[in-house]
């Protein structure tokens, strides 16, 4: 039966966000999560949905895709589709394919979970591996240490606050307040939180953002970022078991974030919260068409 690739209506989005849910499995690799889709709303919902594409089989959608940018694609299957061999070669053709409207001319970057086929289908098709990424996870099971600083939940009257903590972790951040309301009015913010914590004079000094996909289902701490004049104090470990500990409070079963292996500190940070490191995981690129 014929695969067809669809770009959802931005009314649409929260159906994608459904499946995307359901397919969250501690059991499975780390894949595209509603979390991603969240966190890419603070663009808004139509350029939300103008970023999604879906790949479906006599109605059921079996890939999800998120251009995070122009030219990266990051991607969810089914469990059932994860090894399904007309979905891959559809999937792997799409994305191929300028034509197509998925990814454009010249050098572009496919994220795909680890042992999906697609995977295998795209080296054959001359794609090359890129850089490498580390997914850490830490079971949920038994309870999170506390982590010894003031933790805030902030909702609409502190985004400007939240916001700036953002723009102060990463250079080049354009976060804004307006994103802010931007995401938390989207489909995947359902369930999901914002935190600060705050030094001893009560400055917010990191912030994180946390994405349930559910009861027993993998949480999403995406992004988390420590204010670069308050570094080397144990704030990022602090932010993450503050994380660890909403996303079990929510009913998540494990707490899940992906970074560059290039970036040694944050793998620390993440490891030194109890997140245990998983498999090495690499983006495939073809240079050009």
């Amino acid at each position: 039966m014929a695969i067809e690739m669809g770009r959802p209506e931005a009314g649409a989005l929260g159906d994608v966000v459904r499946v995307l849910r359901e397919w969250q499995d501690d059991a499975a690799p780390v894949q595209l999560h509603p979390g991603d889709v969240g966190w890419f709303w603070r663009f808004g919902a139509e350029r939300t949905a103008e970023a999604t594409r879906t790949w479906s089989r006599a109605g059921k959608v079996v890939a999800v895709g998120l251009l995070d940018g122009a030219d990266l694609l990051r991607l969810a299957f089914a469990p059932e589709a994860f090894r399904d061999r007309e979905v891959a070669r559809q999937v792997a053709q799409d994305v191929s394919a300028p034509e197509h409207g998925v990814l454009p001319d010249g050098k572009v970057h496919v994220e795909a979970p680890t042992g999906a086929l697609v995977q295998d289908l795209l080296l054959e098709g001359g794609w090359e591996s890129g850089e490498p990424w580390t997914p850490l996870r830490r079971d949920l099971g038994a309870p999170v240490p506390d982590p010894g600083v003031p933790v805030e939940v902030i909702g609409p009257e502190r985004a400007r606050e939240w916001a700036a903590v953002l723009r102060a972790s990463f250079d080049g951040s354009t976060f804004t307040e307006e994103r802010w309301h931007a995401m938390a009015a989207g489909a995947p913010y359902a369930g999901a939180r914002c935190l600060v914590i705050r030094h001893e004079k009560g400055e917010a000094v990191a912030a994180v953002a946390v994405w349930p996909a559910g009861e027993g289902r993998p949480g999403l701490i995406e992004p988390m970022g420590v204010h670069r004049d308050h570094r080397r104090h144990g704030y990022g470990r602090a932010i993450t078991l503050a994380a660890a500990h909403a996303l079990r409070e929510s009913g998540s079963s494990s707490v899940v974030v992906c970074t560059p292996s290039s970036n040694v500190g944050a793998v620390a940070t993440y490891r030194s919260a109890g997140l245990e490191t998983l498999p090495e995981r690499r983006d495939l690129y073809r240079d050009a068409s």
